[in-house]
């Protein structure tokens, strides 16, 4: 899918995580086309504050599930959020910190730069 994903700066979209495996299409990028209804468009540090949140919200992230060959997330781990999860931990305060040159573009349409810029990650070009 990544034919050229721009992030927010309008660039090519760096990668995410490839451990573990991230993106709608698993291909470690916040790629993201009409078969992505869940919108996953944020690149993501997580923290044990919005695993915690996202659990109690009903998306638990951090328990595997092998069937989805999904590996359970900690914190520390980078990971393709769904835009409107991020939004709605923004708005109650647990919003994870973002990799904002691998969060996607398309993004913007339904959070802010101010927002995204809000949470970006201080250590983004040390990973």
């Amino acid at each position: 899918m990544s034919k050229q994903s721009k992030n927010v700066f309008g660039e090519p979209i760096t990668v995410c995580s490839e451990d573990p495996m991230t993106g709608f299409y698993r291909n470690g990028c916040c790629d993201s086309g009409p078969d992505d209804r869940g919108r996953h468009m944020v690149c993501a540090v997580m923290t044990n504050d919005f695993l915690e949140f996202s659990k109690a919200a009903g998306n638990d992230l951090s328990t595997p599930i092998p069937a989805y060959n999904f590996p359970g997330l900690n914190a520390g781990d980078r990971w393709c959020l769904c835009v409107l999860r991020w939004k709605v931990a923004y708005d109650a305060g647990k919003a994870p910190q973002v990799i904002l040159e691998a969060t996607n573009e398309k993004a913007l349409g339904f959070v802010t730069m101010d927002e995204l810029l809000e949470h970006a990650w201080k250590q983004a070009k040390d990973w």
